[in-house]
Order: C-alpha cells, then structure tokens, then sequence
C-alpha cells in the first residue's frame, strides 16, 4: 500500500494542466558557481540551503531592467564595487538590450559573466506606476505554477530496512509553487527521506516535512513580505544569517560584502528557516525597517532531567529513537533591523541597527561536567532558554574601495566584531583584508560568519585575499588565513591554532579552460594520549581541463563539453600519514531539447582522513558532493528531456568498492560492495 501511495504522488504531475515556461538547463549553474569553489569548501562550509537559495535564484532570475542594488545583493558572487558598477551602468544606459553589454563594466571578469547570465535576464524596463491592486492582478495574470515531483529508489538494502526503520527505502518529494518574475512567488515543498515513515506513525499527514511559503516584492513601500517559512540575512551574519554563507574563496570573490536579505524557505531541508512572518518597509527614501517574528517547533536531544543537551538539524525521523526528538522543543525568534541608507553619485553607504531576541520552553544545558573533563570544550556552548543579540553593521563602497563591518554584542555583553576592507588597486589587481574577532563567551543562536571553526565564537582571525587578472585569458588567486582559538575544541583540550593557504590559476583558451589550484592547511589536534597537541598537515591539489568539444550553434541547440579533472589529498602528522588521489571525467551532450550528462570516477585513498569530494551532475534540487575513499569506482548517467509543457529527467549512479564487502556501518550498513541508486523526476508547468 506504501508503495502505491508512493507511486500516486510521483505520478501526480501526469495529470496535471499544463502550460510552457522557458527553463535554462539543469546543472550548469551549479558547475559554474562550484568552479569558484574547492569541493571540500562546497561541503563543509555551505551545506543545501546555499544551493537551494541559488537554484531557485536561477529558476527566477532578476531582470537587469526592473533591477534593485537590494535585489542585486541575493547574488552571492558579486562583490560591492561589481554591484556598484552594475546599478550604476544600468541607471545610466537602461534599457539594455542584450547581456553582451556586460562587457563593458570593467569590474565583471569572464568567469563572472558567465556565473550572472544563469541568475539574470534582459527583460521590460519599468512600467508606469499603477495602483497595488492593478500590479497584484498583472503579477497573476503573468505568472505561472510549476510541479515538480522526484523519486529515489535504492537497489540495495540498509541494515536499518530490515526491521528498525519505520519506513520505506525510497526518498520522494513533491513541490508546487506559483511565481510571477522575481516579485511573487508561494508554494508547498513535500519531503520524504528514505526509511522515514509515509501516512503512518507520526506523519498522518503524509510526508515527513513541509516548507510552505509567499514572497511579495516592491509593492508600494513594502520591498519584501514573507509569509510562512523564509530566511533571513542581516549584515555580516553576526546575529542572524540562515541564508547564504560565504567560505573563505567566495567572500575572496565578493571581497566580503554584507547583506540584509528576506528570502522564502523553499526546501526540503528541516533546519535554518524561520516561520510567520518578516518584512522590509521603506520609512523614506534612505531608511528601511526589516522586521521578522517566528514560532517554530525544532528537534532536540534532551538531558535525563527534560532540559536539552543538543539541538537537532539532520531531520532525520526514521527510528523510534528519532521520531521521539520530533518537534519536541519549540522556539520563539523577534528580531528587526533600522537602515539608513543614503543615496550618493559615486558611492554608497549604510549602517544598520540589528536586534534579535530568541527564546526556548526547554532550557539549553549542552555542558555537564564529568570526571574526565572530555566534554569540557562546551563550556560556553548556548545555555539557558532566552538569548538576546544585538548589533551595528556599516559600509562604504565606491567604484574602487569597499569597507564594511559588524560589531555584535549578546545579553552576557561578549564581543564578536568583523571588518573587511578591499581595494581594486587596478583593473588587473584587486586585494581584500579581513578581521574577525570572536569572544569565547559570545553565543548566538542563529550567527553565521565567516570563520575557520564551526562556529562564530572562540576565534581570533585574520585574512588576506589577492586577485590579478592580467589579461581576459588569465586569472591568479590567492588568499592566508590565520586563525587562533583561545579556548578548548572538539578534540582540541587546548588553545590552538590554524592555517589556511590558498591559490588558483586559471586560463582561458580558444579550445577550453584549464585550472590549477592548490589547498595547504595546518590545523591542531590532541594526539593520541591526550597529553599535547599536535599539528596535521594538509595538502589539496587540484587540475581540471574544460573542453568544449563542439560549441553551440547560433540558435544554442547542439554541443558537446568534456571536463576532466585530478584531485589529490595528503595529510601527515606526527602519527600518521594518508594519501588519496582521485582522476574523474565528466561530459556533457545538449542536442534540441535532449541533454545527457555522464560521469566516471576512479579514487584510492588510505583511510576517510584522506577523503575526496566531487561535484556530480544531478537533477533539480538534488545537490551531489559525495566523498569517496578506500579503492574504487564511481559512475553515473543523466537525461533531461523537455517535451513542450513536460520535462523528464532520470539519473542513475553506481558506487563500486574494491575493497571491502561491507558499506556504511550501523542501521546505514550495506552488505555488498556496490551502491546503486535510480533517481527519477518529474518537471511540468500548471496554469
């Protein structure tokens, strides 16, 4: 019966009304914005939501026309000064007629070009103004539905399968959102992981989790409504940020810029949304007024004594063990942020008051002193049920020089406080600094910044970003961050200290791209006795060639890319050395409306330390970065076929270990030594 239910669901879309609505090829957005990036930074330091965010930033690009510098700013990859130029050239030479035109701001280098054709169009220049109830019923009239329906059928079976998961081994998730350009938008996403329950225990209402949103934009002194579930960005992330977060190559590419966002929650995620309701209102021509209030049950790992000793965002609710964390806290989150802004010919400026106010009905106790002193770096985890935070962030940005920053302080009165400064010294040399000071006693429920640790507390840093362009066909990056941590770690049971070097090159030729890049980094650890602390090294290296085997036509209907790429991994400390290397290849095949992708990877490592991470090409929404270690191989198929209203898309993908014949361990585990999966889905467009 499960599975029929399960079935239904997918199939829905089948029957649905349909209409047609242009959509850009999926994947490719995502290879360029990961180009930026090293694979081990796209996993550790962004997780889903970032890609979430940008996909459906993709799937409702802004249009250059009717474009704001706010609007401007949800664009992760641009730096102050590119916004600058681009609100700039826009003003002054609107309407553009075509997106080759950004060739004439000098800020914007190919590879950035590129990145933006995904996120904007040229489309209508501003219409004359109407009254809100007219622009409402355009946005109606304009707009179009979309339904997406995605399955995950896995052919092998987890230990957990047999008797302890409380569901079905298939992962399905249903969505369906309404969307008028980049001004309205409302939806519903349905998730199901694999193994949860479907219809049963305590799902009676189907799925596992629901994200249900409406996003209203410029409407009249309203710049932005949320209703439902959303996220929200203020300045540098200090007290709030579960948007975008930068990683120390990206904040390199938009020279550490801060940004007040509201953005609705779109995924399938169960964890850095808020829920009810946040706005931004124009006050006059410089001031704005964002406001949020939220009311959420979360997740939680309780003490013995009913207070909570962790809080919960894997979302995962397959056992018994973990259906009883299910919504068993809930949280109360107040918060508003008062910027000035003030409008000046060759610069810009802000400064914001933030405030937040978040609060529990179970009381944080995530420290409990034991004998053995091994859960002593929670010391100054968040403790107790209210948290209060408060902050100024200020900026200054011309066409040359951007400075911007944020000091925090929480209820205790501990400082966290970052500056970033960046000169564009030439149009070929452009260089950033930045400095983070993080007290140990300062906590934040929902802060998020840039920093080497896990957290934005216990941390003292300083980074340096260059970047030379010396012609169109040539690029050279680089950046040295420092960072000590005063106090105790995870595995750390001293002060510490750590290293982060990095440098890319990347060149552009008449038959494709080659890009070398280099990742070293010093970090310290207890050894194995506890008695000292020791320092590990890391090296990263990394070679990846993008040929485009045959280039698109006029009409862009037929080409061919190939993408081959090296990695490699050494670490070494006192103890222990670990080796990994991985040679992967990657094509890409577009005829008309039929695109294939394929993917081969071979990879050995000695041990999970020496792990590899890869992008892999995959469907709408479902962002692949598996680490591969051990000796094997790893291939996989992909088709989008777009018919009209209906679009099918089916990847298939297969991981073959050599040696081991046992996979995963605990309720995950696997006995055999192959993976494969069948992932399925389902794009059409409801009127």
């Amino acid at each position: 019966m499960r599975i029929v239910l399960t079935l239904l669901f997918f199939l829905v879309p089948f029957v649905a009304t349909l209409s047609q609505q242009p959509q850009l090829p999926v994947g490719d957005w995502q290879a360029a914005f990961l180009s930026w990036l090293s694979a081990d930074e796209a996993v550790d330091e962004y997780g889903e939501e970032t890609f979430e965010l940008l996909s459906d930033l993709a799937e409702h690009p802004l249009n250059l026309n009717q474009t704001s510098r706010s609007q401007l700013e949800q664009l992760p990859f641009l730096s102050a000064q590119q916004i600058e130029e681009l609100v700039a050239y826009t003003d002054r030479y609107r309407p553009l007629r075509s997106l080759s035109e950004l060739q004439m701001i000098e800020s914007l280098d190919r590879g950035t070009r590129s990145l933006l054709s995904y996120f904007v169009v040229i489309g209508d220049t501003l219409v004359p103004h109407q009254t809100i109830k007219s622009e409402l019923s355009n946005l109606f009239r304009r707009g179009h539905a979309t339904l997406e329906s995605s399955f995950r059928q896995p052919f092998y079976k987890r230990k957990g399968d047999d008797s302890k998961y409380l569901g079905y081994p298939q992962r399905h998730d249903l969505r369906l959102q309404f969307a008028s350009r980049d001004q309205l938008k409302f939806g519903l996403t349905a998730a199901q992981d694999a193994g949860e329950p479907f219809f049963s225990n305590r799902n009676t209402l189907g799925y596992d989790h629901y994200s249900y949103y409406f996003q209203l934009r410029r409407m009249g002194r309203v710049e932005e409504l949320n209703l439902g579930m959303y996220r929200v960005q203020l300045g540098m992330g200090l007290v709030m940020n579960s948007a975008f977060y930068m990683g120390k190559l990206a904040s390199l590419q938009s020279l550490g810029r801060s940004t007040h966002a509201l953005t609705a929650y779109t995924s399938r995620s169960m964890a850095d949304y808020l829920q009810g309701a946040a706005a931004t209102v124009r006050l006059a021509s410089d001031w704005r007024l964002t406001a949020f209030a939220s009311w959420r049950p979360i997740d939680a790992t309780l003490n013995s004594n009913g207070t909570v000793r962790t809080l919960d965002t894997d979302g995962y609710h397959r056992t018994e063990a973990e259906m009883k964390k299910k919504n068993n806290t809930h949280e109360t989150d107040l918060g508003f942020s008062l910027s000035w802004t003030p409008s000046r010919p060759n610069f810009s400026s802000h400064i914001s008051l933030n405030a937040v106010y978040t609060s529990f009905n179970r009381i944080l106790v995530p420290y409990v002193a034991t004998a053995s002193g091994s859960q002593a770096y929670r010391r100054y985890y968040p403790e107790g049920s209210s948290f209060f935070n408060a902050s100024l962030d200020y900026g200054l940005t011309s066409a040359r020089f951007a400075f911007s920053g944020e000091t925090a302080l929480n209820r205790e009165g501990a400082l966290a406080t970052i500056h970033t400064a960046s000169l564009r010294a030439t149009d070929q040399v452009s260089l950033m600094l930045l400095h983070r000071y993080y007290d140990k006693r300062y906590t934040s429920c929902h802060a998020r910044s840039f920093s080497e640790g896990s957290s934005t507390q216990n941390e003292h840093g300083l980074y340096l970003g260059a970047t030379w362009k010396p012609s169109r066909k040539f690029l050279l990056q680089g950046y040295f961050d420092y960072a000590h941590f005063p106090f105790l770690r995870y595995l750390v049971s001293a002060p510490s200290d750590a290293i982060d070097a990095f440098l890319l090159a990347r060149t552009y030729y008449n038959i494709g791209t080659l890009e070398a890049r280099y990742r070293f980094r010093i970090r310290q650890h207890d050894d194995a006795d506890h008695v000292q602390i020791v320092n590990r090294y890391e090296h990263r290296p990394r070679i990846r060639f993008t040929c485009p085997v045959i280039s698109s036509d006029v009409a862009g209907a037929t080409s061919l890319t190939l993408q081959t790429q090296v990695d490699g991994a050494w670490l070494s400390s006192r103890e222990q050395t670990s080796r990994g290397v991985m040679v992967s290849q990657q094509a890409s095949f577009r005829y008309r409306s039929l695109r294939l992708q394929g993917y081969f990877g071979w990879f050995r490592s000695d041990d999970y330390d020496s792990r590899l991470y890869q992008y892999e090409p995959s469907v709408l929404h479902d962002f692949s970065f598996p680490a591969f270690y051990g000796h094997g191989i790893r291939y996989s198929f992909m088709a989008r076929a777009d018919w009209g209203r209906l679009t099918f898309l089916a990847k298939i993908g297969t991981t073959d270990y050599f040696d081991r014949a046992v996979i995963s361990s605990g309720l995950q585990q696997i006995n055999g030594s192959s993976q494969t999966d069948l992932l399925l889905q389902v794009l059409l467009k409801v009127l």
